[in-house]
């Protein structure tokens, strides 16, 4: 059995084009999504709080120390 990571994915916004629920040079969680990657979006969860998927170009994928994903896990 395949163990899962406790770390999670995170990305940096570099671009919202058309996209209300997204903030220049903010993090957003970024939860797994195996064939939305394959076609070239990630799913992100926005703004509003729920889950959508986004162009990747929009991002720059992150990685963050264990402290700053917990901060970021409490604040949503």
């Amino acid at each position: 059995m395949a163990k899962k990571s406790k770390e999670q994915s995170f990305a940096l916004c570099i671009e919202n084009k058309e996209c209300e629920d997204l903030e220049k040079r903010k993090i957003y969680r970024v939860l797994p999504d195996d064939e939305a990657t394959q076609e070239g979006y990630l799913r992100i969860v926005d703004d509003s709080g729920e889950d959508y998927l986004y162009p990747e170009s929009y991002f720059v994928l992150v990685e963050l120390p264990r402290e700053a994903q917990d901060a970021l896990q409490i604040a949503s």
